[in-house]
């Protein structure tokens, strides 16, 4: 009983920090770029799968996305709220919980051919943007009412897309050698009963 203690506890820990990490990379960490800076946000939901596997993955982030809707300032901009969903670029919040799952599901454990980590990072960047841009060209089009759609799906979101690429490859390099050195301390815990994906 005490080992699962700390097992659920050591869960915990790894589902905050992700939330943590998402949260300072969308606030703190970013370049200045036209039109809205470059964050690191689609990396960090990529590693999340990969790291945690896609259970506790997806919930690191539905717990992100969670937190800023109920008015917690995590948002781009230090925003937050239940309004924040008519935000073009929130396509991408609900996307980054559907990257960590498919990333988890493809190559969240340990012992696997890099090859797998890299197709399971680049799925997960086809997801997010999968659902990014229709929901940014929903909210563009019939709620903002916006004329030039097209020229505005490339500005606000093909722009980005080689640089979440590049960051997804080294995801899935950093994933492969990190793995096994997480899976390690996990088995001191007792984590030998319940696999890094949660299956």
């Amino acid at each position: 009983m005490k080992k699962n203690g700390k097992i659920i506890a050591a869960d915990i820990a790894e589902c905050a920090l992700f939330v943590t990490l998402m949260s300072i990379f969308t606030l703190f960490v970013k370049i200045p770029f036209y039109p809205v800076p470059l964050t690191f946000q689609t990396v960090i939901s990529v590693l999340a799968g990969l790291l945690l596997g896609w259970k506790k993955g997806a919930i690191s982030m539905a717990v992100y996305c969670f937190a800023g809707l109920v008015g917690i300032p995590v948002f781009t901009g230090y925003s937050g709220g239940i309004a924040y969903v008519l935000q073009p670029t929130f396509g991408y919040i609900i996307g980054f919980i559907a990257s960590a799952a498919v990333a988890g599901i493809i190559g969240g454990r340990k012992g696997l051919p890099f090859w797998r980590y890299l197709v399971a990072a680049v799925a997960a960047f086809v997801v997010n943007y999968a659902v990014g841009i229709p929901y940014f060209s929903l909210i563009w089009q019939f709620h903002l009412q916006n004329a030039d759609l097209g020229h505005y799906i490339v500005i606000w979101n093909v722009l980005y897309m080689p640089k979440d690429f590049v960051l997804c490859v080294l995801a899935a390099v950093l994933a492969w050698k990190v793995l096994p050195v997480l899976d390690k301390g996990r088995s001191k815990l007792g984590s030998s009963q319940t696999k890094p994906t949660d299956k």
